[in-house]
């Protein structure tokens, strides 16, 4: 239950946590022939498109260059993010979304043409998204699956755990929540967790078409003296709002009436348009004015904004919001920390291990008959405890912030986690 203290999180401590490629098209990747890799695997990606301005997305993007360079072979099935007839992206061959919702009517045929193509090579199909999308059965006719799967209840639900315990599925936890979780259901899995690349660091401005820069607080709209507080969450579900929208907005409001300096920055869709809940609506209830909040550039939001841009407006920030009823993992929060930006998250499922220099608050317990199992509303007084603890703290970036999420590092989790788990995969995929 929240009891309205937060609680202060640092750590000064790196924490080592972690196509179809045509040949020419594998080369201009790789920059120059390497020797074949003997765990080399034929990859069917299947998530959401590279370019798509979400996290898989990104992750995507991500990844997937990184394992055409250590030689496995590489194509998307984009479930989100593409539709009509296959293309290619950087050299990968990129599978359209089907007639079904997730796609799943074609992602079978999709695999077994990209396997065709080298029978020489065992085929794995690499998933990245929610298990509920996961339960047709079509997908038991492949051999090799491996779900890089989010777990953001506690205890893991049902219905995610007889998925992980399938045959021909390999679990890949994208947390240590998760990879707990896993544990003491006694489903043997692996572990890489989600990375950012190296553009998230601290950022003062950012260089325009016209020669000239742009400040993170000119981007926002603010001015330098004001205490900004920044939201980077989708705004998605309203049964429950998973990022815990109502709690955190009207903590605001409640800090802000003490703090007539404080402004609130969404990066985010304010309408509801994707199932989501209205949030100018809410911000009127909780008695925020106009002049105290402002909404990201929609189409900057639905189209991608530039991820140095995205760099200027985290270092610009004095805290990231980001309390939620459950999070697999929390991209935001890791790259928030590495330009220099505390934050704050709820004491629940993946969140606490992501902070390096921030506040956790408490919280009690939510019941998602869906999912049968926990979800966490954040305490309101917490959350205002943590707002008015950051206020308090030294201005500027934060050193010890920087440091922890050096260990989330696109080339560092590549190296100590994606290399060995591609080398197990390689050998299930082989026995």
């Amino acid at each position: 239950m929240g009891n309205g203290n937060s609680k202060r999180h640092t750590s000064g401590d790196a924490r080592s946590v972690g196509g179809a490629v045509s040949p020419s098209g594998r080369s201009a990747l790789l920059g120059n022939i390497r020797p074949t890799n003997p765990d080399r695997l034929r990859v069917v990606w299947y998530s959401n498109a590279p370019w798509a301005a979400t996290g898989y997305g990104q992750q995507t993007a991500q990844v997937i260059q990184r394992l055409a360079k250590e030689d496995h072979q590489v194509a998307v099935h984009a479930m989100y993010g593409l539709a009509g007839s296959v293309s290619t992206w950087n050299g990968f061959k990129m599978y359209p979304q089907g007639l079904a919702t997730y796609s799943d009517d074609v992602v079978v045929a999709h695999t077994m043409e990209w396997a065709s193509q080298d029978l020489s090579t065992p085929t794995l199909l690499m998933t990245l998204f929610d298990v509920w999308v996961l339960k047709s059965d079509s997908l038991k006719e492949l051999k090799n699956i491996a779900s890089w799967v989010p777990i953001d209840h506690q205890p893991a639900p049902p219905d995610v755990l007889e998925w992980c315990a399938r045959e021909n599925v390999k679990p890949i936890a994208m947390s240590k929540f998760g990879s707990r979780m896993l544990n003491i259901a006694g489903i043997d899995h692996l572990y890489a967790p989600h990375a950012i690349e190296p553009v998230f660091k601290p950022t003062e401005t950012v260089a325009l078409a016209d020669g000239g820069k742009m400040t993170g607080r000119k981007f926002m709209g603010w001015e330098e003296d004001r205490f900004v507080i920044s939201m980077v969450a989708t705004n998605k579900g309203s049964q429950p709002a998973r990022k815990a929208w109502a709690e955190n907005i009207l903590a605001y409001s409640i800090f802000a009436k003490d703090h007539p300096d404080a402004v609130l920055y969404l990066y985010t869709e304010p309408m509801g348009a994707m199932s989501g809940i209205n949030l100018i609506q809410l911000l009127d209830a909780c008695g925020v004015s106009q002049d105290k909040y402002k909404i990201v550039d929609q189409y900057a939001y639905r189209h991608g904004m530039p991820q140095n841009l995205m760099a200027a407006m985290y270092t610009a920030s004095d805290v990231l919001l980001a309390c939620s009823m459950g999070e697999g993992f929390g991209i935001p929060v890791i790259e928030a920390q590495a330009c220099g930006c505390r934050v704050i998250v709820s004491n629940f499922t993946a969140q606490p291990e992501l902070v390096g220099d921030g506040w956790t608050v408490e919280g009690q317990p939510w019941w998602d008959a869906a999912q049968k199992s926990w979800f966490f509303t954040p305490s309101v007084p917490d959350i205002v405890n943590a707002l008015k603890s950051a206020y308090d703290a030294p201005r500027g970036r934060s050193e010890q912030a920087i440091i922890h999420a050096l260990g989330y590092g696109a080339d560092t989790v590549f190296e100590q986690h994606w290399k060995p788990t591609m080398k197990e995969l390689s050998a299930w995929c082989r026995s």
